[in-house]
This record gives structure tokens, C-alpha cells and sequence, in this order.
């Protein structure tokens, strides 16, 4: 793809002609830093302005404006003259929904992520409790003194061990920053310099709670994130992505620093960090009563089987006890941010303008960010979640359409289990507890919530719930089949003397279950309705198991295995966005590798149509059936295969036992 087409085009006129060329030219070019790339650059810019998609073009700005070369910077800072105008109009226009004239109010939370001391309090002492329990029970236990004194060396050490990590962690971080991630310790100036009101928010929050300005870093990378780190407020460190000044406006990025100061008023770090260490010292116990409960005296061991059963459940109480107070803690900390700039509405869209910034990135690179991936847990959001809140920014002409993919986080029932699993709340439910500070401010709200809460009345209670049950059911279809059949054939068995229906019935029922399990989560794609990604994650009944089957038009643009280049999975753009195709060879693990190796490089840049069974979970995806071009299919995936292999062969298996003891 060579940089003249493409300006050919964009001299012609055929403005969405130029744009492919150049984003095609732009994600081949191999040196970034060379004149033919700048140029593509520039001119994408100008072709992103001529089809109105302002935004993309203003980003590029922002981007070209950090660029290392003069007349590129130079070039940009002029342009972005224009752009300064256009949001000027825009904010007259009153399109984007205002802010309080003061900060500081008092915000109600409203039971929104219930009370951060209490849910410490509650975490600590439940936490602590465990330990002591499973401690206690272990002392009563043992009438030894070996094992005991082995134990109390192994939590002695773990408490050392932690404590000497909690107060070093932050210097192991500096140093681990600068080595993955290259990251750039600056002065409050430079920040003051990339984003005015941000400065402004770092003084007046380190006044009023008598802190030392946090340690600033700054990460040279385009995908927007921020994270805080360290072992007592006064000695934070608050990092960002470069991503975040291109991305986000002056105020969406100083929320986006309150946020996270937010983190360190709240000592959140050194919280999660003892509570951590407790949920160690669960497992530690764990496994000590395991080890100790093979062999000696049949009363200890018993006795020390069952510790090891009751500290391996405290174990995962406790593990479900620090991811509810870490959500809980990123719901203070948005509510933080919202009373100390007054902006609730410049949170929300920074988070949704967050999610659509790792969007575009990953859509630009084959390779997914190791800095996303790396610092999931540590972000102001979680990556997965980005796709559907992204992709809905990405197009949407007014922000009902946005507001719609939120239907899925606040009314499906798996979103209630994925938010479970996860560090971070759902979006839409942080976006709605944003908009219910708006509204005490007097504010117009950024996302019309209400509206989407009003339709999510209107969603069918008995679809949903009843499509969770199927979910259920259909999950553990396998070992329902195998006992029913285990059930039958002990019952027929009894009626009547025959062995072969005793052991052939569970057989039979196991492959059954796998394959009404195939058959549900797997249906009949040959009448699958052709549809764009927007469409398929805006479905407020979209399951993660029950596939949707689906056909989209769109181009491969890479990889979406995280930092695996030999990863068989693809990423497909079309003109609402970006989805995950995950595919599956009939060869198992090594086809899927092999796969990888050999054919995925060759399919980046291809314009396909991939059918597939659509799933939505905290991140949406596709299980890719076929690929096909204006040649004909070019890649076949068999998620069924494996399943009709071994459900045929159970149930053949089933009827030769039946035949072969019957006789």
C-alpha cells in the first residue's frame, strides 16, 4: 500500500478512499519516526476532517504535537488552532453537559458502593477472623510441636516478608516502570504545561488533606490509563499515559488525576495490601494443613484434612472479600474526584473517552498493549470492558447510543456475576453513579441514564433471568447428563439383572449432555443475519455461553492474543467498531498454534466477511466459524468438532458397554 494512492484519493476528493489508504499505509509503515510516515499522518488527519470524524483528526493532532520532529510539531501546532475554535463552538453549542461553579460539595453517595469503612472494616475483621479461626483450630489440633512451630515460622515469615514488600514495593515499581514501560518522572510544571486544570486539582487536594505532591510519572504511550502506587500517601506515585492528554480534554484529564488522588487520600494501597497479605496467609494455612494431613496418626490427619478443606474455603471467601473492596474503592474514588472538581460529568466522559482511546490503539497496532494488559488490575478502567463502551463513542452522533451498551452492565444478570469476578465496577454502573452526582449539582447529565434505566424497566425480567437459568444448566450439561444417566441405569438395573445398563447409562447420558451443549451454545449459523458490532453489544440479553449466530463485513487489523505472537485469535474492525474472533482448530492446542505461526500474519489487512456465534461478557467476542472473501471462504473454525467427537464416542461408547455385558 503505497502513501501516493492515498494522496491521490485525498487530492480527488474521495475522502473515504483516502482514509483506508492512509490507515492501511500508516499500520504497515514499519518506522515511525521516518518522513513518509509523518506525512501519512498529516494527511489521515486531513482526510479525518473532510469526512467529519473530528475527533480522530483532533487526536492525531494531539499526537503529532509530542512529535520529536520540529516541522511535524510545528505543522500540528498550527492546526490545532482550528480545532480550538471547533470545541469552543461546540461547548457554546452547549453539546457537552456542564460542571458545578464551585468544587467541594458534599456529594451523597447513596448506597453506591456501599461504605468504604465499613467495607474495610468489615473485609479486615472477617479476614482476621479467618486467620485466627484456622490458627486456633490448628493449635487445638496438633499435638505436636513440630508442625506447629513449622507453622508459626511460615506466617512469621509471610507477615516479614509482606511488611518488608509493603514498604519496598514502591522502589521495585519505580524500577520495574522504567524497565517495561520506560516511564518519565516529571515536575507539577510539565503537568501544568500538557493540562492546566490538572495542576490546579493536584494543589488544592494536597492543601486541604496536608499531603506532599504525589511522585508524577508520564509513560510514552498513546493508550490512555493512570495508576497509583505506593506504600503511604506520602510517598505515592500517580503515573499516566501519554494517551491520556491526546485522548481526553483539559478537564475529563484532571478528574482523571483526582480519581487516583482520590486513591491515595483513602490510604487504598495500604488497605488492599494488608488484606491481601491475610487472604496469603489463608492459603499459606491451607496448604501447611494439607501437607501435614498425608501421612501420621489417622486422628490428625483427619483433623488436619478437614483445617486444610476449612481454610482453602476461607481461602476464597477472602479472595471474593478483596475484589468487592477493591470495586468498592474505585467507587469513592469516582466520587471523590466528582466532589473535588465539581465535574461528575467530565468523569463520565473521561471514562468512556478512555475506553474508546484503548479501542483506537489496539485498532492501529497488531499486537495488544503490554502496558493495558500489564497494569489491568492497577487502572483507572479495565481494559475488557473497553470494547463495547468504545465502540459505542466511536460512532455515536449523540450519547443515547452509548448509553444503550450500559443496558448489559446494569440489567443483565451476568453482568452481576462478571462484576463479581473483577477489580473494577462495570462502567455503566460507574457512569450511573457519576450522573446521580450531576443531578445533585443541579447539572445536566453527560448520558442520559435515566433513559436507559426507564428502558431497562421495560426488558423482560422472565428473558432474563430465565436466560441465566438456561446458562446455568447448559454450563453443567455434561455432569447433569452423566448422573441422570447414572440414575436411570441404577434403576433399571434394579428391575431388572442387567450389568451392560448399570455402566453403558452414564454413557449415554454424558454424551448427550455434550452434545445438547454443543448444539445450544453452537446453533444453526447458516441463516445468520448479517449486522455491525455496535448492534450486537447494545443486545441487553446477550449471554456469554448461548452464541448469537452473526455475519460481519469488516477488516482483519490483528492479533488479539495479549503479547503472544504465535496467537491464532484476530481482531475485525467494521464501521462501528472492534471485536475479538476467537478461533479454533480441529487440531486442538497445536493446530491453534500452528495457525498462529503460519497463517494469521498473512490474513492482517484482508477485508472479510466473518461469520461467527456472537457472546458478550465483561468482554465481547466472537467464536469465528468461517472467513470469506470475494474468493471464497479462506478460514474454517471448529468450535463444535471436539464436541461431537467426544459426544459420539460416549454414547457409542455407552451402547457397546450395554451390548457387550448384556450378552
Amino acid at each position: 500500500m503505497s502513501l501516493q494512492s492515498g494522496l491521490n484519493a485525498l487530492k480527488q476528493k474521495r475522502y473515504q478512499e483516502a482514509v483506508e489508504l492512509l490507515e492501511q499505509f500508516c499500520r504497515d509503515c514499519v518506522e515511525q519516526d521516518s518522513s513518509d510516515y509523518l506525512s501519512a499522518q498529516m494527511w489521515l488527519m486531513k482526510a479525518y476532517q473532510a469526512i467529519g470524524e473530528i475527533e480522530k483528526a483532533k487526536m492525531l493532532c494531539q499526537k503529532l504535537m509530542m512529535s520529536e520532529n520540529p516541522q511535524a510539531r510545528s505543522w500540528a501546532e498550527q492546526a490545532s488552532q482550528t480545532f480550538r475554535q471547533t470545541s469552543a463552538t461546540k461547548s457554546n453549542a452547549g453539546q457537552k453537559a456542564g460542571r458545578a461553579t464551585t468544587s467541594g460539595m458534599k456529594l451523597a453517595m447513596g448506597g453506591v458502593g456501599g461504605s468504604l469503612v465499613l467495607a474495610s472494616g468489615v473485609t479486615m475483621t472477617l479476614l482476621f477472623g479467618m486467620v485466627l479461626a484456622l490458627g486456633l483450630s490448628l493449635v487445638f489440633i496438633l499435638g505436636s510441636n513440630d508442625p506447629l512451630q513449622g507453622l508459626a515460622i511460615a506466617i512469621g515469615f509471610t507477615l516479614v516478608f509482606n511488611i518488608a514488600a509493603f514498604f519496598l514495593s514502591p522502589f521495585l515499581m519505580d524500577l520495574t516502570q522504567r524497565w517495561l514501560y520506560q516511564t518519565r518522572w516529571v515536575e507539577l510544571a510539565e503537568v501544568e504545561a500538557l493540562s492546566p486544570e490538572t495542576a490546579k486539582v493536584i494543589r488544592q487536594v494536597c492543601q486541604q488533606k496536608n499531603l506532599k505532591t504525589p511522585r508524577l510519572g508520564i509513560i510514552n504511550d498513546q493508550n490512555p490509563t493512570a495508576f497509583t502506587y505506593g506504600s503511604l500517601p506520602n510517598s505515592a506515585r500517580l503515573v499516566v499515559s501519554q494517551g491520556l492528554f491526546t485522548y481526553l480534554d483539559d478537564d475529563e484529564i484532571a478528574t482523571v488525576y483526582a480519581h487516583e488522588l482520590g486513591h491515595i487520600v483513602h490510604w487504598d494501597f495500604a488497605v488492599m495490601t494488608v488484606a491481601s497479605t491475610l487472604v496469603q496467609i489463608c492459603y499459606l494455612i491451607y496448604s501447611t494443613a494439607r501437607r501435614f494431613g498425608r501421612g501420621g496418626d489417622s486422628k490428625i490427619k483427619d483433623a488436619m484434612q478437614t483445617a486444610g478443606l476449612v481454610a482453602y474455603v476461607f481461602y476464597i471467601i477472602g479472595t471474593y472479600l478483596l475484589l468487592y473492596l477493591s470495586r468498592t474503592r474505585e467507587y469513592f474514588a469516582d466520587h471523590f474526584a466528582a466532589e473535588s472538581t465539581g465535574n461528575p460529568n467530565g468523569l463520565s466522559r473521561a471514562l468512556v473517552k478512555i475506553a474508546y482511546g484503548i479501542l483506537e490503539e489496539g485498532s492501529r497496532t497488531q499486537e495488544p498493549s503490554r502496558l493495558i494488559e500489564g497494569t489491568r488490575a492497577l487502572g483507572i478502567y479495565d481494559h475488557k470492558a473497553a470494547a463495547s463502551t468504545g465502540t459505542a463513542y466511536r460512532i455515536a452522533s449523540d450519547t443515547q447510543k452509548i448509553g444503550r451498551v450500559f443496558l448489559w452492565d446494569m440489567f443483565n444478570p451476568w453482568g452481576w456475576w462478571m462484576e463479581l469476578n473483577s477489580t473494577h465496577p462495570l462502567t455503566g454502573k460507574r457512569v450511573r453513579a457519576l450522573s446521580t452526582y450531576a443531578e445533585q449539582l443541579g447539572l445536566p447529565t453527560e448520558f442520559d441514564m435515566g433513559r436507559v434505566i426507564g428502558e431497562g424497566k421495560t426488558l423482560s425480567k422472565s428473558r432474563l433471568y430465565g436466560n441465566l437459568f438456561l446458562d446455568v444448566v447448559l454450563y453443567g450439561a455434561e455432569t447433569i447428563g452423566f448422573f441422570v444417566g447414572l440414575v436411570m441405569g441404577v434403576i433399571l438395573w434394579s428391575s431388572s439383572p442387567n450389568t451392560g445398563l448399570a455402566i453403558g447409562a452414564p454413557f449415554l447420558g454424558l454424551g448427550m449432555g455434550i452434545l445438547v451443549k454443543a448444539l445450544v451454545m453452537f446453533p444453526d449459523y447458516k441463516q445468520a443475519p448479517e449486522t455491525d458490532i455496535l448492534t450486537l453489544m447494545s443486545d441487553p440479553y446477550a449471554s456469554p455461553l448461548r452464541g448469537q449466530p452473526a455475519k460481519l463485513e469488516g477488516l482483519l487489523i490483528g492479533r488479539g492474543d495479549a503479547g503472544y505472537k504465535f496467537g491464532s485469535d484476530l481482531k475485525i474492525q467494521d464501521r462501528s467498531g472492534m471485536l475479538y474472533l476467537h478461533y479454533a482448530s480441529r487440531f486442538g492446542p497445536i493446530g491453534n498454534f500452528l495457525f498462529g505461526m503460519k497463517r494469521v500474519q498473512s490474513l492482517i489487512g484482508e477485508q472479510v466477511g466473518a461469520v461467527g456465534w456472537f457472546r458478550r461478557g465483561v468482554a465481547p467476542w466472537m467464536d469465528l466459524i468461517q472467513l470469506q472473501s470475494e474468493n471464497g471462504t479462506i478460514v474454517n473454525s471448529y468450535h463444535r468438532f471436539w464436541s461431537f467427537i467426544l459426544g459420539g464416542g460416549s454414547i457409542i461408547l455407552g451402547v457397546v458397554l450395554i451390548m457387550l455385558l448384556n450378552s
